[in-house]
């Protein structure tokens, strides 16, 4: 498979998986309403676990800029593969929100609450501060690189840059870490096209009860992802 397009089935996969678990538990009518936070982390990492295992042999399954930006920053990926990669992952992220939409759109068009309807697609503070919510999107992908970094290092055996298959399940266990942990304040984006590539969905699908796309807060999820993947790969080189 070539890996610009495993990086975007890889994304469209993860975002399927991991925002099908919020529209399963937030939406009117589904047999998994009101399931709670648990639900969701788990179904998070269950989400990046399949992602990861299907597309780590063509791509080395990065599906998240941060990622990508991390692992280029600490010379484990070439520079000149990023701006691909970083394309596929966002159009990978808004495909899937497009099919997940498709997937529920009895319980879309029964939802009225359309701050609840936007939650599937996409994250917000629960308490709006710049500052703060940039902290914790930065701390949480902070944490998500910097155990990447090390689960492609040498002791682990894999190809420069690469997640092996097996590297699948730690990687999920670290999301389901950080979101069990960290996810309260912002809902724990960790990722420009798990957040950006949805939101464009929803700003450019026929949603019955749609709100605003909150774009005022777009840029943290974005911003924040990427400064903590750059400050990871900083801290691992100087560590290494």
């Amino acid at each position: 498979m070539n890996p610009l397009l495993s990086e975007f089935i890889g994304t469209a996969i993860l975002i399927i998986l991991g925002n099908g678990v919020v529209a399963n538990v937030l939406l009117k009518g589904t047999k998994g309403h009101s399931g709670g936070w648990i639900v969701i982390t788990f179904g998070w990492a269950i989400a990046v676990f399949v992602a990861v295992f299907i597309t780590a042999p063509y791509s080395g399954a990065h599906l998240n800029p941060a990622v990508t930006l991390g692992l280029a920053v600490s010379q484990k990926f070439s520079w000149a593969l990023v701006p691909g990669y970083m394309a596929a992952q966002m159009a990978g992220g808004i495909f899937g929100a497009a099919c997940n939409w498709l997937n529920y759109k009895p319980h879309y068009d029964i939802t009225e609450d359309k701050d609840l309807v936007l939650a599937t697609f996409c994250n917000s503070p629960a308490i709006k501060n710049n500052f703060q919510n940039m902290l914790t999107e930065v701390l949480g992908t902070f944490i998500l690189v910097f155990a990447v970094l090390f689960i492609t290092g040498p002791y682990f055996g894999n190809e420069k840059g690469s997640l092996g298959s097996l590297d699948a399940l730690p990687v999920a266990l670290v999301v389901l870490g950080i979101g069990l942990s960290l996810g309260g304040p912002t809902g724990y984006a960790i990722n420009p096209a798990r957040d950006m590539g949805p939101r464009i969905a929803h700003a450019l699908l026929p949603i019955k009860h749609k709100g605003p796309n909150q774009w005022w807060y777009s840029w943290i999820p974005v911003i924040g992802p990427l400064l903590g993947g750059g400050l990871a790969a900083l801290v691992f080189v100087a560590l290494h």
